[in-house]
């Protein structure tokens, strides 16, 4: 009997679980910069950037110069070996051939990602192609559209606010989903893209921590080029908490990891 009591109550226990972990009203965002893999010892040490994002506990993770099949890095995928280490879903986004392989951008969820896009930007000027990932996933019934960016290193205004424009129209195809945008945009606070893009988005580290947010490079950083926007349409859906830096060499920028309450419809 009190076996078969045991057994129940153990039932019990995981579908309680399963459906309380289902109904979950906090939500946490990671965007990280993780250079192939490569800290500023010099190693590359895929383990060691799925570690940071283990122990950040994100449920969405934006992650930018990922390799798949590139010399460099041995020709493995990296976002098939964090997903075999997180057990989170991925997807990835190819923006350049590199070294016999792919170079981009990629995600890990926790939720089923339910469709993937990439779009490359629209350059003006040489240079390495840059692109915009894009996925929808599904927390607690509702779609929410997750977007990682890297945006090019020079500093062009033009073509930054082509980039602008770019992410602006590509928001337009999710009409009334909330929008998390992520990524390396390579603009620090002071400049007219991030100005521009404050026209639709929430800067988030602006608004919840005083500090000066550096992110770049990860050892004695001196700007701040890493960000976590949310559109300014879903505020009474999302409410932001909190948003921080994670101290780490394991790459040459710092990941940064905000959370926020899921307030519904």
């Amino acid at each position: 009997m009190k076996n078969y009591i045991s057994a129940l109550l153990f039932i019990f226990l995981l579908l309680f679980g399963s459906l309380y972990s289902q109904d979950t009203k906090t939500l946490r965002v990671m965007t990280y910069n993780i250079h192939h893999g490569q800290g500023m010892d010099g190693k590359i040490d895929i383990k060691r950037i799925s570690d940071i994002c283990k122990d950040a506990n994100a449920d969405l993770i934006a992650l930018q110069e990922v390799d798949r099949g590139v010399e460099r890095t041995g020709k493995i995928d990296i976002m098939n070996l964090l997903k075999e280490y997180t057990d989170l879903s991925i997807a990835f986004g190819k923006n350049i051939d590199f070294q016999g392989g792919d170079y981009g951008n990629g995600i890990l969820s926790k939720y089923k990602i339910d469709s993937v896009k990439n779009i490359h930007y629209k350059m003006i000027r040489p240079g390495e192609q840059r692109g915009m990932l894009q996925s929808v996933v599904n927390i607690n019934g509702e779609n929410v559209v997750f977007i990682d960016t890297h945006t090019g290193d020079k500093s062009n205004d033009e073509e930054k606010q082509m980039n602008v424009d770019e992410i602006i129209s590509a928001i337009k195809d999710y009409p009334d989903m909330p929008v998390i945008l992520c990524g390396d945009f390579n603009s620090t606070p002071d400049t007219k893209m991030h100005k521009a893009l404050k026209e639709y988005f929430v800067d988030i580290w602006e608004m919840l921590n005083g500090s000066n947010g550096y992110s770049f490079p990860s050892v004695n950083p001196d700007r701040r080029i890493d960000y976590i926007y949310i559109s300014k349409n879903i505020l009474n859906r999302i409410k932001p908490l909190s948003i921080k830096l994670i101290r780490s060499e394991a790459s040459d920028h710092l990941p940064v990891v905000a959370e926020f309450e899921l307030l519904g419809n």
